[in-house]
């Protein structure tokens, strides 16, 4: 049984709560893209845990957890990670982590790199993280890149190095931040960040191939979500990578393999971290009250992400390019304690009604249409069963699942991992 756990929207939907509760049922938990640009928030019994790059199946003993060839993998990053992690009792080895020799390497100068080019963008910036995921997207279809295997081969990551920096500085020096980084500059950071991670390096892809023809239960964990991929999302504002079920099997390095199942995870109502349109934004005194209530701020930066009422035009294209089988819907409780409930049920665009998702300059110039719902102003965080919402509240889950066209099978009510409702 292979299952993908995806965005719906624009990320910060709660995949790291549904992950580490669904992950119970697994063998395997895969990250099949991404960095370190985006957090995935996970609560249990032991504490808060805000995991960036290791697969949120990672604080369950038993499981295996695999970093797929469509990640981009900041080493200096991961080994602080990993060592967190160790401080706070989670057990990390080679046994339960492994990584795909196939994945690469963001290094110190795609940081750089992106953070002069957001600078120098100035108010037409992309709202990038800075933390190099552009940059190395860019330099690994220029074909520009160092992999997680090259850690194993001496002689050739010298030689790699010697001819991407060339390469680099050049970049750099447009910038006026050129020949900053030197071969050895380099080999010394790897040495001290990521030498230590050569036994999990492996070929994931041989390793997943004969999980699943063994029966074998594996679930591919996603980054962001559908309105952040590069090629379906709000481009440009996007990533830089795929973030879509479909993708799952081949930056997981299974591309042989089918998915079975996609959970798709969206919030009760709608935020956005980042630049770019966003239609449902609310402003004022009523999006702080919804960001403070909702703890609305980035995982991975800490940012406050914008935030709005429920958007049934994106959500229902979020269902669609990500092959949605059922949703988890998260945050229900947040709105407990509201009086009116706000959904965008439709877009006006130049004096047009629009129910499908548009992009590009259209987006940009559509204005929400809202209704409103009445609020049930009731505490839903003892809810264990779908009969035991407040009736107002069953209504509103039960409109989203009609407007979405997919079966909301999880109601999460809280943060923790007994506070969820499975219909």
């Amino acid at each position: 049984m292979l299952t993908a756990i995806v965005g719906i929207n624009w990320g910060d939907e709660g995949k790291g709560r549904m992950v580490d509760l669904l992950s119970e049922e697994q063998d395997i938990i895969v990250r099949y893209q991404g960095g370190n640009n985006a957090g995935h928030t996970v609560i249990n019994e032991r504490g808060k845990f805000v995991l960036n790059l290791l697969p949120s199946g990672i604080l369950r003993p038993d499981k295996v957890n695999v970093m797929g060839n469509g990640m981009v993998v900041d080493v200096e990053h991961l080994a602080k990670e990993t060592a967190r992690l160790r401080e706070a009792g989670v057990a990390i080895s080679p046994d339960n982590l492994k990584i795909s020799d196939r994945a690469v390497i963001c290094f110190p100068y795609n940081v750089k790199q992106d953070c002069l080019e957001e600078d120098r963008l100035g108010d037409k910036k992309f709202g990038s993280t800075r933390r190099g995921i552009a940059p190395i997207y860019a330099d690994k279809y220029m074909k520009k890149a160092v992999r997680m295997g090259d850690l194993l081969q001496p002689e050739y990551l010298r030689a790699r190095l010697e001819t991407v920096l060339d390469w680099k500085n050049l970049c750099l020096s447009a910038y006026g931040a050129g020949n900053e980084y030197t071969v050895e500059s380099m080999l010394e950071w790897l040495e001290k960040y990521g030498a230590q991670f050569k036994p999990y390096v492996c070929d994931t892809g041989a390793y997943l191939t004969e999980a699943a023809e063994q029966g074998k239960r594996i679930m591919f964990e996603a980054q962001l979500g559908a309105l952040r991929d590069i090629d379906f999302g709000i481009y440009p504002y996007t990533s830089s990578s795929n973030t879509v079920s479909a993708y799952a099997p081949v930056g997981a390095g299974v591309p042989n393999l089918k998915i079975d199942k996609t959970v798709g995870i969206m919030k009760a109502y709608s935020t956005c971290v980042g630049e770019g349109p966003f239609t449902a934004e609310m402003f004022g005194q009523e999006a702080h009250e919804l960001r403070e209530a909702g703890g609305e701020y980035g995982a991975a930066t800490g940012r406050p992400r914008r935030v709005g009422g429920f958007d049934v035009v994106a959500s229902k294209y979020g269902c669609r390019v990500q092959a949605a089988d059922e949703i988890a819907l998260t945050k229900l409780d947040i709105l407990d304690g509201l009086d009116e409930i706000t959904v965008v049920d439709s877009y006006e665009i130049d004096g047009e009604t629009v129910t499908e998702f548009p992009m590009g300059e259209r987006l940009n110039r559509a204005k929400p249409h809202v209704v409103k719902f009445k609020g049930w102003k009731k505490s839903t965080c003892a809810c264990r069963k779908f009969e035991e919402l407040p009736a107002e509240a069953q209504a509103y889950v039960e409109y989203i699942e009609k407007a979405v066209g997919v079966y909301v099978k999880y109601v999460s009510v809280g943060a923790e991992r007994e506070s969820i409702i499975v219909r």
